[in-house]
């Protein structure tokens, strides 16, 4: 016999426990006996197996005081029945658990899921429409072909080999949403919680809690970290050692690029999946399954104000993010049903509706967006398109990118793309990060426009660039970094560097007509080596120009 530790009743052996806890603490009981926790066990009973009670968030509050409190999660209403045998979103162990109370767990650690939330509760609807409409099944996930029928990540939830991975995405495509619907799918023990609530020291409690749920039920757990690329690197070893020995199923959400962000030793412990960004007809179609939940749900007549041409407006607003399109979906919904908490001094109108939505722009000035916009921007430029030049410089300004930044980059372009071809452009573009410097926004976004439509218009050179990697690739072959500089060019400040020779034979240009002299410059083993070349563009001819 051994003692349940959610119970502490007897049960008959030890391979009835998970049987014994699926059950409610009912079943393959030892006896009619029941201890209480306020009478230890003898220790011939598993006394030891009791005290380890308060060690770990998996033990809950004992039976009686459970069936007499009613669910938070259902509000003491409709309590939520367990799946049936062979359901593919929970295994018995969570069903189990989502009839009860979760497990208990530290304030700033995070959740286990205790499944969806009932309709028709307080609870859900107070939550906001993007939480309400979030999938419960794979088969419900919009855009994210790596969870669809045929989807790399599904065949491995299906076949309960969820590996530890990264989820890579923007904002609003479903990362969290995936993460959940894996823990309902195999059935393991899932506790989410976020980095920048969460420290090391209360990692390593929940890790020491997977251990034990592994140890006693064999039952794995799943820890889903969003936003992990917000603990430091050193902070991420606390992975490790747990991940390596299959303690924990880690699921880490990122906005950020993996390769970057998260420590090259996780990284190669996990799989990198990178989530599509949804498109306007991926998230058309959420909009349209929520708004159809929600009017079935309230009854509500919309009229004309929300037809296929606002949702198709949302969607495209949104630009793929689902969460950000279900907010606009909702605000749009209130001004529909004249909330009062939205004053109007008219009926809501199409229109009305439309000018109410506001959106920022999505720009991280120390992520991705950052650097790909700016790496767009000069590459439009060295292309001599001015429209795409003006339209990345719009959008970093827009997105309150400093404008010296900028600046900057149009004085490395001037050098690097335009180059020999036209030596005033250099000059301008230090003026424009002068006049930048001096006036500040918004104005300066007029002298940064001036000099990037010149550098666009300019022709081009890259003569310069060029010679000068092709000195710095000669400076990669062995002993060209360190051969002698002649001793006809070296400096001579003293006696006695005259006495060796320093200096002696230079020929001084100035002095001779026209300027010309025959002299070397190069060391001796370079002589004849060439890094300027003639053209000031390469010799590669585009096909498809050629086509045209």
């Amino acid at each position: 016999m051994v003692v349940c530790p959610i119970c502490s009743q007897g049960v008959q052996s030890l391979d009835r426990i998970n049987q014994h806890i699926d059950s409610g603490c009912e079943n393959f009981l030892e006896g009619a006996g029941t201890r209480t926790l306020s009478s230890p066990p003898s220790p011939s009973n598993g006394g030891s197996t009791l005290k380890k009670r308060s060690a770990s968030t998996f033990f809950q509050t004992p039976t009686a005081k459970r069936q007499a409190a009613p669910s938070l999660a259902t509000n003491g209403k409709t309590p939520i029945q367990p799946p049936a045998a062979g359901n593919a979103t929970r295994g018995n162990a969570d069903a189990a658990d989502a009839t009860k109370s979760t497990a208990v767990v530290p304030k700033t650690m995070g959740r286990d899921l205790a499944g969806p939330l009932v309709k028709g509760s307080k609870a859900h609807g107070a939550a906001p429409l993007a939480e309400r409409m979030r999938p419960t099944s794979l088969d419900d996930v919009f855009g994210q072909d790596l969870v669809g029928p045929n989807g790399v990540l599904r065949s491995l939830i299906e076949s309960d080999r969820v590996p530890s991975m990264i989820l890579w995405g923007g904002s609003g495509i479903g990362k969290t949403t995936i993460a959940r619907c894996i823990a309902r799918r195999v059935g393991s023990r899932f506790i989410e919680l976020n980095a920048t609530s969460t420290g090391v020291a209360e990692a390593k409690k929940l890790f020491a809690e997977a251990a034990n749920e592994l140890a006693l039920f064999g039952r794995k757990t799943i820890i889903f970290c969003d936003e992990i690329h917000r603990f430091s690197k050193s902070q991420q070893d606390v992975f490790l050692k747990p991940v390596e020995a299959g303690t924990i199923t880690l699921i880490g959400a990122t906005t950020e690029n993996p390769s970057f962000k998260i420590q090259a030793a996780l990284l190669s412990r996990c799989r990198t999946f990178t989530l599509a960004a949804l498109s306007r007809e991926d998230v058309e179609q959420i909009l349209l399954r929520a708004l159809q939940q929600e009017t079935d749900e309230t009854g509500l007549d919309l009229g004309p104000l929300i037809d296929q041409e606002l949702i198709q407006y949302l969607s495209a607003f949104a630009d793929g993010d689902a969460r950000t399109a279900l907010n606009l979906l909702e605000l749009a919904l209130s001004l529909a049903k004249g909330n009062p908490t939205i004053a109007t001094s008219e009926p809501p109108t199409k229109q009305a509706i439309k000018a109410a939505l506001t959106k920022t722009l999505v720009y991280d000035r120390a992520g991705d967006q950052h650097y790909d916009t700016i790496s767009a921007f000069h590459k439009s430029v060295r292309g001599s398109d001015p429209d795409a030049a003006l339209y990345y410089l719009a959008r970093m300004l827009q997105s309150g990118e400093d404008p010296l930044f900028v600046a900057r980059r149009m004085v490395v372009i001037a050098s690097e793309d335009v180059g020999l071809a036209d030596n005033t452009l250099l000059p301008l573009a230090t003026a424009a990060y002068t006049a930048a410097q001096q006036i500040g926004m918004p104005e300066a976004r007029i002298p940064l426009a001036h000099c990037a439509v010149a550098l666009c218009l300019a022709p081009k050179s890259t003569r310069a660039y060029r010679g000068l990697n092709n000195a710095y690739t000669a400076l990669k072959e062995p002993g060209v970094a360190g051969l002698p500089v002649p001793m006809h060019l070296r400096n001579a400040p003293t006696r006695m560097m005259k006495e060796m020779g320093y200096g002696a034979e230079y020929k001084y240009p100035p002095n001779y007509e026209s300027g010309r002299v025959k002299q070397d410059y190069l060391p001796e083993a370079l002589l004849g080596r060439t890094f300027l070349e003639e053209g000031d563009l390469g010799s590669e001819v585009d096909p498809e120009v050629e086509m045209g």
